[in-house]
């Protein structure tokens, strides 16, 4: 039954891949297979524009218009509806109307209405005249909000979205010209010291010191929440009630604003797909000025901790979200309970004593058989209510005694199952204390909270979709008002597990350092590793929001991690694997100051200077005793350039350890007459009593892959399980690295100009480690403060936030 589902899908221009999910969804596929015999495509299919309206008819259809299914898909068919939005108005006009009057069906679907590309230049030239003021003082900023006001235009109604586009942005730039500096998001970055008045940095004086446009444009970009997906929700308002006064009362509690909220379980930290979430909840109300609250979905006080609370606010204030109102599904226990009373009153619930064997198998068990109603289901209303107040009361026990609301076995959705509204639990609750021994379940809370807080758009992810019925269903069956539910694909990324549950393991079992382990994509992990939360909201908002599942390649997080980070990150030497070089041409007491850049093209980002010695250091895997062909970096008789010293050494001799036989030390002349360009350049540390070089950490993390392959969860790439494919290189530690005497003025002038807060202020001391990575200083590096105010390192402990670029090595000079 299933294949032939699949088979007929794929007829209508589904992919193999949504096919498949789409069979998998017991309320969509027969509502899809009826709107496809209806449409006459059973045998022949349709072509893929057709067969995503009715895709669309089927997946967004609601139940009062259900009875109009079939000539909804024929209006699809005979090609009367044409678009999206035609589909989503006649749903509405069936939703209202028991009977189908045609004249009337036409004009609120828009069939048969033409526009014309003459009219939408004509509306959009209208609307742009109107508010040119607010335009050109605003620019593309605005872009994305105008496109959504133009396309509500009366005349525009009907036109084709992606024309009405285009021309806009034509007109935007007919009027303000090309996108230039303006239109960059403006953010101030410390570049941490004055640079000296040259006449390369005058010439720089006053250009702006923006990361790239690219990054953090996308990081504070609205066009996802006025394109695609996001652009098709409802107007405020716009979600039919059960009672038209509770619309009022909405509307005169909102103002007719946007609100969203941000629901997360308190039981871990937030991950990476948290990340798309706040994005899409935050955003979309930033965007339609409106608010959004954090709302801990706190009903589970057996899995919930403080510390959870705690980092699931930091998290949001982090990516730069300031919540309208911090608030607490347990701020409402009481008048969830009374609703609860209410709901049985109603005979719309029941006390039950199943166990949950039982209720398992009258939902049909393992088998999948019919269902049947347990004996408790028909039990007197007053009795239900004597019950459930002796749940209140402790007299039952975990397990004796549930609260299950009375839906609808017959229905094919198990959201319908008849589910669980409060349980026993024996565990304090860590904002209520021993008050309560019932807690409401999610099933219950989550859309009546969403009632309480007047939530006009309920995002979520797919795994709900099949909730939304039921989230209505309870909202109606108490008269209370209904928010509209929209669910979107959740973000996965690759390389990684994000479930909590596999994430406490891995904490639990010791095999990462804590929930903030920056091998790990949880948002504490990710910050501890310092990636900026630009990075990670562009990321977010790049993926876009869609309602398909997918996954996706977690160097894209990577790159606009580099784009931010090439342009804020001082450049600093350092070796991680110290051999020593001494260069006998020079006399002991050579010493000459040697000015860097510290960012290279970027003169308005200052300099400092390092000392060049005698003696110095170079990295173990820049020296080899036996040079191979496509080598170019030191080996005997070989030369190489030192980065920004202007010096060519050739290597004469080495020493070696006579018990280990280790390179111990590289004897070698420094060039002074003419030497030929070298063809690589490598990065060196000074030895300078005299300027305290080098600077010395006691441990450099390079942080790989957690695991090996790109989805460890794959059965078939990893047949012994996840855990089997834990990386056991995931993490390479270097203890004695040298770091170049400029490193000291990073600290001092990041210091000097960054908040107080000592944990923001090691996370956001970014800097590049020339041809090794960027790197910040992780939370283990303990400072303390000297006589004169700077800070002194009393153990230098870094982390490498990513490569130079994907899969780099270290053959040749990648400083940007």
């Amino acid at each position: 039954m299933a294949d032939a589902a699949v088979a007929l899908f794929q007829k209508i221009g589904l992919t193999e891949q949504k096919a498949k999910e789409t069979a998998k969804n017991k309320k969509l596929t027969p509502l899809l297979q009826d709107a496809i015999a209806a449409a006459g495509f059973t045998e022949q299919g349709c072509d893929r524009a057709t067969g995503t309206l009715l895709y669309s008819l089927a997946s967004t259809i609601s139940g009062d218009a259900t009875v109009h299914l079939a000539f909804l898909a024929q209006e699809i068919a005979a090609q009367r509806l044409l678009t999206t939005d035609q589909v989503s108005a006649g749903i509405k006009y069936a939703e209202d109307h028991p009977q189908i009057e045609r004249a009337d069906f036409d004009r609120a679907a828009g069939v048969g209405v033409t526009v014309s590309e003459e009219e939408i230049a004509s509306a959009v030239a209208d609307y742009i005249a109107e508010n040119k003021d607010a335009i050109v003082e605003n620019r593309y900023r605005c872009l994305g909000p105008t496109l959504s006001k133009v396309k509500k235009l009366e005349s525009l109604r009907w036109a084709n979205a992606g024309l009405v586009k285009t021309t806009l942005e034509a007109q935007f730039t007919a009027l303000l010209g090309p996108k230039d500096e303006r239109d960059a998001p403006q953010k101030k970055v410390c570049y941490l010291k004055k640079p000296k008045q040259t006449a390369g940095a005058a010439a720089q004086a006053g250009k702006s010191t923006s990361a790239p446009v690219d990054t953090l444009a996308i990081a504070t970009s609205n066009t996802l929440f006025f394109e695609g997906e996001l652009s098709r929700l409802h107007r405020p308002g716009g979600n039919k009630q059960i009672k038209p006064s509770l619309m009022q009362e909405h509307l005169e509690a909102t103002g007719g604003k946007v609100v969203t909220r941000f629901p997360p379980e308190p039981n871990g930290y937030l991950h990476i797909g948290h990340a798309k979430s706040i994005n899409v909840n935050f955003g979309y109300a930033k965007a339609h000025d409106g608010i959004c609250y954090l709302r801990y979905d706190d009903t589970n006080p057996e899995a919930e901790k403080e510390e959870y609370f705690v980092k699931i606010r930091e998290a949001v204030e982090w990516l730069g979200y300031t919540p309208y109102k911090i608030t607490y599904s347990s701020d409402y226990f009481g008048r969830l309970f009374d609703l609860a009373v209410e709901l049985i009153k109603r005979d719309k619930a029941y006390v039950c004593h199943c166990t949950g064997e039982q209720i398992h198998a009258h939902r049909g068990g393992d088998e999948k058989g019919p269902r049947t109603a347990c004996e408790h289901r028909t039990r007197p209303i007053s009795e239900s209510l004597e019950e459930f107040t002796k749940m209140r009361d402790g007299f039952y026990g975990e397990g004796e005694a549930t609260l299950r609301m009375k839906m609808n076995l017959e229905d094919g959705n198990p959201q319908f199952w008849d589910l669980i509204a409060y349980r026993v639990l024996d565990t304090p609750h860590h904002r209520t204390g021993s008050q309560w021994r019932i807690y409401p379940t999610y099933d219950y809370t989550h859309c009546l909270v969403d009632s309480f807080e007047n939530i006009t758009h309920s995002m979520c992810t797919l795994e709900f979709r099949q909730s939304r019925e039921s989230y209505y269903w309870l909202c109606d069956a108490l008269e209370v008002y209904k928010p509209v539910q929209w669910e979107f694909g959740r973000l996965d990324i690759t390389n990684t597990v994000l479930s909590k549950r596999k994430l406490l393991k891995l904490v639990e079992g010791g095999y990462v350092d804590g929930w903030d382990d920056p091998r790990l994509y949880t948002l504490p992990a990710i910050r501890r590793r310092g990636v900026p939360p630009e990075a990670v909201n562009a990321f977010a908002r790049e993926v876009g929001v869609t309602t398909a599942k997918s996954t996706t390649e977690v160097s894209k997080l990577d790159y606009h991690v580099r784009s931010l980070l090439n342009e804020r990150a001082r450049r600093i030497m350092a070796v991680l694997q110290p051999v020593r070089v001494v260069i006998t041409n020079l006399p002991e007491d050579h010493c000459v100051e040697v000015t860097v850049p510290n960012i290279p093209r970027k003169p308005e980002a200052g300099e400092h200077t390092i000392p060049f010695t005698k003696y110095l250091w170079i990295d173990a895997d820049d020296f080899k005793e036996t040079a191979t062909p496509g080598y170019f970096r030191l080996a005997p008789g070989k030369s190489v350039g030192l980065l920004h010293a202007n010096v060519v050494i050739t290597c004469t001799n080495v020493k070696k350890d006579e018990a280990t036989g280790r390179v111990v030390e590289v004897e070698c002349v420094m060039e002074t007459e003419s030497p030929r360009k070298p063809k690589a350049f490598i990065q060196w540390v000074a030895d300078s009593p005299a300027h305290a070089s080098p600077v010395r950490a006691a441990r450099v993390n390079i942080y790989n892959n957690l695991f090996m392959h790109s989805n460890p969860q794959d059965k078939s790439a990893v047949p012994g399980g996840w855990m089997t494919d834990i990386n056991p290189n995931s993490l390479d530690i270097y203890e004695g690295a040298l770091v170049e005497t400029g490193f000291r003025d990073l600290l001092n002038d990041w210091h000097a100009n960054q908040p107080k807060d000592r944990d923001l202020w090691m996370e956001t001391c970014h800097f590049q480690f020339v041809r090794i990575g960027f790197f910040c200083l992780d939370k283990h590096t303990r400072l303390s403060t000297g006589a004169d105010g700077k800070p002194q390192l009393d153990e230098l402990v870094i982390n490498r936030i990513v490569g130079l670029k994907e899969d780099t090595g270290k053959g040749g000079s990648n400083d940007q």
